[in-house]
């Protein structure tokens, strides 16, 4: 049965007193019990194609054209009044930040309980007992208390069921999913996954899925749609496409997944393929693993107080790190992974004291970082530099990109006014940008851009360490595979070390020498990549792999033991003093904790 049909839908906003077209002449459907993805890259139409279905798009800025039809009512010319009854009864809707979409005043469960006292004309009484049920459909833990919690009280990936409960909670006939997963951590992703695919086959609903993942694609999808520049370039069952893609962008958007496994005992990092290339480029960079380590991380120990009562005394303490060793060789990638709250980004910053570590020593190319001064620490961080996830919030708005370059150069008195642009504008060829960029502001560049940006003012000051948090996760795929490869070429021809912090491992896999996992602040299994991802033994990193998407739809998971709590809290009594657990060599260089 028919349920949407999308027949030359197109979509102009206004803008400066032209109409810009964003969306032009795309057509599609989905049938009853059917998952259609919607793929594409930021800028390609697909999120202004879902809003367009549901109406949401601000009148007078905004022009539709073409026919939206669920079943058989036409969407376009119903008015605001059906609309509503539309929207919530029949399609529901998933949004990418459930934050910003869940009123930060009112609870959690009033939020889904008002869905259906509007569209299902239900009592309160009822409302909250079908409420409920809903959150304990969702896996919302301890359903009961959290009914009447606000959102800021959940963690990301709990907002998100809280969201996918409103949406279900009218039994739509067409869910409408914009990248739900795209800032949830693996584990979390594959839980809303299979959520979702489970929700379906109980009501038999449409699902829309729109992302950029073409490993959840084939994950969950029965047809794909692509998107490029507003238009339809390609459409078809999930497994055609990815057995024989007839479009170059969607063989790009293809070649830029990372697929875990896929490098074997292969020992050095890989570059993601190039269109041009058939095989992808093995790094010929081996790290003298004999030489002396730049970097000496022993007892690594970050907590922070939690403050309470009026006077806002301590009433106990995060233990965002706990007891971390580890080393890092000139030339060489380790990778920290674990999910959101495992401490990895705090260990980051902790290793440049940009957040004041409380116990453990740090050792950088020989100098004691604990205990160096101030003007000590300026000089170790113009060797031991850090990239951020968000280039646009690193990057002052109100400066050009050289400006931000030349800046660490300047202030450190390394260049000339005159040195000091001729070294911005190799630093931005170095990393693909052109001369004509450094005049620009960031605000004018894309993400991928950006980043390259900051990598540029990182390398600034030529470190021998990067410290890289979450730098690629916020990319798109093929931008994501175009900075991977940059890193990996400034590696080969610096000589960089890297301290590659990420939740991706399929990234990790391409970019890391070795691999540490991270779990409640502690590191739970660290060793050579091939061994860490390919022999995983601590059951949390055999959990996180199990989780990854397989980008292929001929090896879907299927039912997987999955993970079904949040990763713990690491708030603890101020007296609790953890138990230190050691790490057991189990195979060359490759330790687990005891579990």
């Amino acid at each position: 049965m028919r349920i949407l049909t999308v027949d030359d839908l197109s979509v102009a906003f206004r803008s400066e007193g032209r109409w810009l077209t964003v969306v032009d002449g795309v057509s599609f459907h989905i049938d009853a019990g059917e998952t259609v993805a919607v793929v594409g890259e930021s800028g390609s139409g697909k999120s202004v194609t879902a809003l367009s279905i549901m109406r949401l798009l601000q009148k007078g800025v905004s022009r539709i054209g073409g026919r939206i039809s669920l079943e058989e009512r036409e969407l376009t010319a119903l008015d605001d009044g059906a609309m509503r009854d539309v929207r919530g009864a029949d399609i529901g809707m998933i949004f990418q930040e459930p934050m910003t979409s869940l009123n930060p005043v009112l609870t959690a469960g009033f939020q889904v309980a008002e869905a259906l006292r509007r569209h299902r004309g239900m009592s309160a009484s009822d409302a909250r007992r079908e409420a409920l049920r809903l959150f304990d459909l969702v896996r919302i833990p301890d359903a009961q208390r959290r009914f009447d919690q606000h959102p800021h009280t959940f963690s990301g990936g709990q907002r998100q069921r809280v969201m996918i409960a409103m949406a279900m909670a009218c039994r739509p006939k067409l869910l409408i999913a914009d990248e739900p997963t795209t800032a949830l951590d693996v584990t979390i992703q594959a839980q809303i996954l299979s959520l979702i695919a489970d929700l379906q086959k109980e009501i038999g609903m449409a699902v829309m899925f729109i992302t950029h993942d073409m490993g959840v694609v084939a994950e969950i999808a029965d047809r794909v749609v692509v998107m490029l520049k507003g238009r339809k370039v390609e459409e078809g069952e999930v497994h055609e496409v990815f057995a024989a893609p007839c479009e170059p962008y969607t063989r790009m958007l293809l070649a830029s997944v990372p697929r875990l496994g896929s490098l074997g005992e292969t020992t050095t990092p890989r570059r993601f393929a190039d269109l041009t290339v058939a095989e992808p480029v093995e790094v010929p960079q081996e790290p003298d693993r004999r030489g002396e380590p730049i970097l000496d991380v022993s007892g690594l120990v970050t907590r922070f107080p939690v403050r309470g009562g009026l006077l806002g005394r301590p009433v106990g303490k995060v233990h965002a790190v706990e007891d971390v060793s580890f080393q890092v060789r000139a030339g060489e990638t380790l990778a920290l992974v674990g999910e959101s709250g495992c401490g990895k980004s705090t260990t980051g910053r902790s290793l440049l004291r940009l957040i004041e570590p409380t116990a453990g020593s740090i050792a950088f190319e020989g100098r004691d970082v604990m205990a160096a001064s101030q003007d000590e620490m300026r000089t170790i961080r113009r060797r031991m530099q850090m990239i951020f996830q968000d280039p646009f919030g690193s990057l002052n708005p109100r400066k050009t990109v050289g400006a931000a370059i030349s800046e660490p150069i300047r202030v450190h008195g390394l260049a000339s006014a005159v040195e000091a642009e001729e070294r911005v504008i190799d630093l931005l060829e170095r990393v693909g940008l052109s001369a004509d960029h450094a005049l620009r502001f960031p605000h004018e560049f894309s993400g991928g851009q950006r980043q390259r940006v900051c990598i540029a003012r990182g390398l600034a000051l030529d470190p021998t360490l990067i410290v890289a948090d979450e730098s690629v996760s916020a990319l798109d795929a093929s931008v994501k595979a175009q900075v991977v490869n940059l890193l990996l070429d400034l590696q080969r021809d610096l000589g960089l070390a890297y301290v590659f912090i990420s939740h991706d491992i399929a990234v990790v896999e391409r970019v890391s020498h070795r691999v540490a996992v991270m779990y409640l602040g502690e590191i739970v299994e660290i060793g050579p990549r091939a061994a860490v991802l390919g022999s995983p033994r601590h059951p949390y990193t055999q959990k996180l792999i199990e989780a990854v998407p397989i980008a292929d739809p001929e090896e879907r998971h299927g039912s997987r033991a999955l993970m079904t709590d949040e990763i713990k809290g690491t708030v603890r009594p101020l007296d609790y003093e953890p138990e230190k657990r050691p790490l057991v060599e189990v195979a060359p260089e490759h330790f687990v904790m005891e579990h």
